[in-house]
């Protein structure tokens, strides 16, 4: 057996999960994640856990029995806590700002980048002053978070990929929380 397959899931408190043949269905406070199993692979429900298990012990079956019980694993913590990834854009003159359903991006480009930003998804933006001494450099915060891992994940690497972080140019661009970036010195003048 798989040792990430065959750990059952639990589910908490508020959070449903029904199974209609290879379908199954998470309800839960932030909203309700849908997933199709795999050809081989079935899940039963017991004791308020859901149980994955597999067909035989090929290579394939085995790397689904394990990818199953992790993204099930995903969608019940997806609809009862939420996913939540946080982005900073740092540079002078880099901003970010919602408006309506779109994400405005001013990333030092001759234009803006406008990013749509998907239905269960939400997307708050501000401006926080990155040293005290100086309010004109600016860092802004961009915090994407919705019940299912995947799409805040895609979404914060779509926004990421605008202006990844440049080593030479003081760690200018969009990097995640907590993402470290090396600052390289640039060329110097060969003296002679």
């Amino acid at each position: 057996m798989s040792r990430i397959g065959k750990q059952p899931v639990n589910i908490p408190a508020g959070v449903t999960a029904t199974i209609e043949g290879d379908h199954i269905m998470v309800k839960g406070k932030l909203g309700e994640l849908a997933y199709s199993v795999m050809p081989g692979i079935t899940v039963s429900m017991e004791d308020n856990q859901l149980r994955v298990q597999r067909l035989d012990d090929s290579r394939n079956q085995k790397a689904l029995h394990g990818l199953t019980r992790v993204l099930l694993y995903n969608m019940v913590i997806g609809v009862s806590e939420g996913y939540q990834k946080e982005l900073h854009i740092i540079g002078t003159g880099y901003s970010a700002e919602v408006v309506g359903v779109w994400l405005k991006l001013n990333l030092g480009f001759a234009h803006e980048i406008f990013l749509e930003i998907p239905e269960r998804i939400t997307v708050e933006a501000e401006a926080v002053p990155r040293n005290r001494q100086f309010i004109k450099d600016l860092v802004s915060i961009v915090r994407v978070s919705g019940a299912s891992k995947e799409d805040v994940g895609k979404l914060a690497a779509e926004i990421r990929r605008c202006r990844p972080p440049i080593n030479y140019n003081k760690g200018k661009g969009v990097r995640y929380k907590g993402e470290f970036v090396k600052i390289k010195p640039g060329k110097s003048s060969a003296a002679g």
